[in-house]
């Protein structure tokens, strides 16, 4: 069966394209679902469809990278349980592709309603992908083995589990060491990242098992990828100070921290996330639940806006800390950057920093700040 191509022309953009390079105005070509050519006043004879970007900023969609993406497990009852995500939530604030997880609840919420779900949102027309595990050690699966969950399971590129946290279950500095070897070993084979995603809480333990097994261990620092860095920034600095990557959650504090670790961490060491979907409890000081908030997806994209306009950092390296940095660390060699041959994955900004259209792999699913895609079951 012959498949007809779709074409596409972006024209007179501003294009950042390699952060923290940019390219000034351009025409992008895109053929389906991937960038095809880039170039001034690009002629094509082709019937296509045209969008005039003129005055607006072009730049790759944003890659979050700590989602749940079935919701998170409430900590407050069950009727604190979260909803699960919607492909819409993602798209108007830029998100194209989304790292979907497990949180604290591995019990009511699963790796197969995980895995099922992060094919959902491929189906439906935006990137995606999970990790196996939760919190927890022993870690669930979906094969029984974490080694094979990366290996043969197509979305699940890493694990996520959880340190210096009340409600980890304190694993064992050996058994994160074992962890880290069977991720990295089933990355080697499937040409995957396989990280240690890491939960990392407020406890006294900090970083200490992990920059210890860096220490002590042949295991590469980049095997570990702790986020919520703020719970522990001086234990992040450390680690950022042997090579490590650090992810930031993204909140109203956010922006001048990243300012402020801008002055110390190489940037491509840093990337953030939003958290989005999960639960955010508050607790007193006897950890005694007294509240409960939600992440919220927008943040992510607020907290960079927030960084170039009030933190007064440039927009390319702002910008790369959601996109290229992400891509880079997680071997996602079709996103991150506008280049000829990568996905067709496109946020459009007007001069205020506000996203006005998106596409994702291709297909305009944001237009002039109106969503232009559905959900499954949204007519």
């Amino acid at each position: 069966m012959k498949i007809m191509n779709e074409f596409k022309v972006i024209r007179n953009a501003y294009i950042y394209i390699y952060a923290p390079e940019d390219a000034g105005i351009q025409d992008v070509l895109i053929c389906n679902d991937k960038m095809i050519d880039i170039q001034p006043n690009l002629v094509f004879s082709y019937d296509h469809e045209e969008i005039d970007a003129s005055g607006k900023y072009l730049i790759p969609g944003f890659i979050d990278q700590h989602v749940h993406i079935i919701g998170g497990g409430g900590e407050n009852g069950f009727s604190s349980l979260i909803r699960e995500i919607q492909m819409t939530d993602c798209i108007q604030y830029g998100v194209t592709t989304v790292v979907g997880l497990l949180g604290t609840d591995a019990h009511v919420k699963s790796i197969e309603q995980l895995v099922a779900k992060t094919k959902a949102l491929r189906e439906q027309g935006m990137s995606a992908y999970c990790l196996t595990g939760s919190y927890a050690i022993p870690t669930t699966t979906l094969t029984g083995s974490i080694g094979k969950d990366i290996a043969f399971i197509d979305e699940i590129i890493g694990v996520k589990v959880a340190i210096s946290d009340h409600r980890s279950s304190a694993p064992l500095k050996q058994e994160l060491a074992r962890m880290a070897t069977e991720c990295r070993t089933a990355g080697l084979l499937a040409n995957k990242p396989g990280v240690v995603h890491i939960h990392t809480g407020k406890g006294k333990d900090g970083y200490k098992k992990i920059l210890e097994i860096v220490e002590e261990t042949d295991i590469p620092i980049t095997q570990f990828r702790p986020t919520h860095v703020a719970n522990q920034y001086e234990d992040a600095l450390a680690f950022a100070s042997k090579g490590g990557y650090i992810d930031f959650t993204a909140d109203e504090k956010t922006p001048s921290l990243l300012k402020k670790t801008l002055e110390i961490v190489p940037l491509k060491q840093i990337t953030l996330s939003s958290d989005a979907n999960g639960s955010f409890p508050i607790w007193d000081e006897n950890l005694n639940i007294v509240g409960m908030g939600v992440g919220k997806m927008e943040t992510l994209y607020a907290s960079i806006r927030s960084l170039i306009l009030e933190e007064h950092v440039d927009i390319s390296t702002a910008i790369s800390i959601i996109t290229k940095n992400v891509a880079d660390a997680l071997l996602l060699k079709q996103k991150g950057s506008i280049e000829k041959g990568k996905d067709a994955d496109i946020v459009l900004l007007d001069t205020d920093l506000n996203v006005t259209d998106v596409f994702a792999l291709g297909k305009q699913v944001v237009k002039e700040k109106a969503i232009v895609a559905k959900n499954y079951y949204q007519y």
